[in-house]
């Protein structure tokens, strides 16, 4: 089963042994679309995010606002919004998202009730695709 998954993340990474990390999930995840975008000005956030959009996208943004899941939570969704759309993770700047951006998300997603740094997130957040990839297609990694 394919999924289509794109994570909008604003800024860089800042430390390489994260960035190894992200990449290292990133390969074993087909189809998973990682696109970062300037870290400028968090009035333009929107519209900097919505030309990465496309119609049948379902738009979740991680918040400390977001709703909580269980690893076995989110693999479930994974198998369920896959279904029939293809799902966009936007993680913020450091600064977090925009009330705007957060009004127009379909989902709003929250990986921890802990707070983290943007890089660190953005790791948490490809290993959490990973490991609900792994449960729904019962895969060892999360034994």
């Amino acid at each position: 089963m394919q999924r289509k998954i794109k994570i909008i993340a604003v800024g860089k990474v800042k430390y390489s042994w994260i960035q190894a990390g992200i990449q290292e999930y990133t390969k074993r995840i087909p189809g998973l679309n990682l696109q970062e975008i300037k870290d400028t000005n968090r009035r333009t956030e929107l519209s900097e995010i919505t030309p990465y959009l496309k119609t049948h996208d379902r738009l979740i943004v991680l918040t400390e606002r977001g709703k909580l899941q269980t690893s076995q939570d989110f693999a479930q969704f994974l198998i369920t919004e896959t279904l029939n759309h293809s799902l966009v993770f936007v993680i913020g700047s450091s600064d977090g998202i925009t009330p705007e951006l957060e009004r127009s998300a379909h989902i709003r997603l929250a990986l921890s009730t802990m707070t983290f740094t943007h890089d660190l997130a953005r790791l948490l957040l490809v290993e959490q695709i990973y490991r609900g990839i792994s449960i729904a297609t019962n895969g060892n990694y999360h034994k």
